[in-house]
């Protein structure tokens, strides 16, 4: 499909949410926003841009030619890290997409620590500042394209480990999305239980996850459980638990 039929039709897309959003903290999603899609490349195309998503005069011109199979698309609230372009979602490594809504509590304590995580091959690829970009990279490097699963958990579990003996009382928040290109793996987990909200409905011949149901009614969409990892491949997809211990 056209990417403005998501980006901008429905009554609460996600460019309205960038202005209203309803199920987050933060209102406004005005630091930066970006875009990612599948093609008949193996690597995904991305857009970023530093401008509010409902200011640049760019995007809807880009979502109205854009046609993909699979897409990613993201409006940027920072929780401290400067608004650049190297900072915004999705992030991409060769044929992954991935995007991020949450947190590393006491991110600053432990910046020097996660950079040093990646093996000197990945590090190049470290581009921004942002929390999340180092988690992304940093499940690359624990075997992302082997087994993603895998690869979360370990990650995960390293971050929250080392936040605890360094005494960081803040909560580590996880609410993603990856691609492979073929498959999505929507992960929601918080530390503290209180992770922010994801998303899923099956449409005719479509299937959406997102921070927020897309249309104001919110009705048919199911919110993904606390602690899961949605596994989505074409139109079917499963719930598998997502334990730490």
């Amino acid at each position: 499909m056209y990417l403005e039929q998501l980006l901008f039709e429905p009554d609460h897309s996600l460019i309205h949410q960038s202005l209203s959003a309803r199920k987050s903290e933060v209102t406004v999603n005005a630091d930066g926003f970006g875009l990612g899609w599948y093609d008949e490349r193996d690597e995904p195309g991305l857009y970023h841009e530093i401008l509010p998503a409902w200011s640049d005069c760019n995007l809807k011109s880009l979502a109205k030619h854009i046609k993909s199979p699979l897409f990613f698309a993201h409006v940027r609230a920072s929780t401290g890290t400067s608004t650049n372009r190297n900072n915004c979602h999705p992030f991409g490594y060769e044929n992954w997409l991935f995007m991020h809504n949450g947190q590393v509590g006491g991110y600053e304590n432990l910046r020097w620590w996660l950079d040093r995580q990646l093996p000197e091959e990945l590090y190049p690829h470290r581009r921004g500042a942002t929390d999340s970009e180092a988690l992304f990279l940093m499940m690359v490097a624990n075997g992302l394209a082997e087994q993603p699963e895998r690869a979360i958990r370990t990650t995960l579990r390293a971050v929250y480990n080392e936040m605890q003996a360094r005494g960081i009382d803040e909560p580590l928040r996880f609410t993603s999305v990856l691609s492979d290109g073929q498959r999505l793996w929507a992960i929601r987990y918080a530390s503290d239980h209180h992770a922010p909200s994801l998303y899923i409905k099956t449409f005719a011949d479509y299937l959406v996850v997102g921070s927020e149901p897309l249309e104001l009614s919110g009705e048919g969409w199911d919110l993904i459980e606390q602690d899961t990892i949605t596994c989505i491949e074409a139109m079917n997809y499963q719930v598998i638990p997502l334990l730490l211990s």
